[in-house]
């Protein structure tokens, strides 16, 4: 993959994320694994950067123009369970990682989990018309449902992405794109507290700072695009796009896990 191709990756991928508030991570993840341009905790890491750079421009946008639409009596302790999971999460990642014998088995294990989260994600996401949806109230309930979300995003690599949407819809009765909003804001959160964490307990993986430039520059590009494109178009229309995106991730998952564990 060529250095333009790591720029419209990392900016195509972000301007999906901040329409439909999946970050970013969860289709730059799998595009680079794809490619095998770096190791797994590499590829996770720049990602992570990446998603970081696209939700704080969304987010920090929103506040300031006072267009935000995001909850934050319901999303703050989301975001910090999300923040705590994933701490926890990470933790998962190494114990993993020390524990396989073949460093492609991790990268096959987060493609396989990857692949069965996002089957199921698409199947509630064309069925929930159907579906009775919830409105959970409360700190506590926020919080640990807050933390199964960062767990799962941080050993996946991806950020939150389309589990986030899940819960909001289910959990908590949103539409499309207050969702996607409130998704972006659980991101930015846990992504600041994942990344905070690599740097403390210095685990960062080795990098090309060209790469991670180039990368972060593709996401607040993405931002700025995506969310202009978000103001636009209808709840029906981000949902299209959603769907979309997941039939694709699922079939590059599926070759990932795959080519991994061959």
């Amino acid at each position: 993959m060529s250095i333009l191709a790591l720029f419209l990756v990392s900016f195509l991928a972000s301007t999906a994320g901040a329409i439909c508030g999946i970050g970013g991570g969860v289709i730059i993840k799998p595009t680079l694994d794809l490619f095998q341009m770096a190791s797994v905790s590499t590829i996770s890491f720049l990602s992570g950067c990446t998603v970081l750079s696209m939700s704080l421009y969304s987010v920090g946008r929103g506040v300031l123009t006072h267009e935000s639409t995001v909850d934050f009596k319901t999303g703050t302790p989301l975001a910090l369970g999300a923040a705590i999971g994933g701490v926890l999460g990470k933790q998962l990642f190494t114990a993993v990682k020390e524990a396989a014998s073949n460093p492609n088995m991790v990268g096959g294990v987060q493609a396989g989990c990857l692949t069965i989260i996002t089957i199921y994600t698409l199947a509630y996401t064309v069925n929930k018309a159907h579906i009775k949806t919830r409105r959970v109230r409360g700190t506590v309930p926020c919080v640990i449902i807050g933390i199964t979300l960062g767990i799962m995003s941080s050993f996946l690599g991806i950020g939150g992405g389309p589990i986030n949407l899940v819960v909001l819809y289910y959990f908590f009765s949103m539409s499309t794109k207050i969702a996607a909003q409130n998704s972006l804001y659980i991101i930015w959160v846990s992504q600041i507290t994942s990344i905070a964490t690599t740097l403390f307990t210095k685990t960062v993986p080795e990098f090309e700072w060209f790469w991670l430039v180039l990368m972060v520059a593709g996401g607040i590009g993405g931002g700025v695009v995506g969310r202009q494109i978000n103001k636009r178009i209808s709840d029906k229309q981000v949902e299209i796009l959603f769907i979309g995106l997941m039939f694709a991730i699922i079939g590059i998952s599926c070759y990932n896990t795959w080519a991994f564990m061959k």
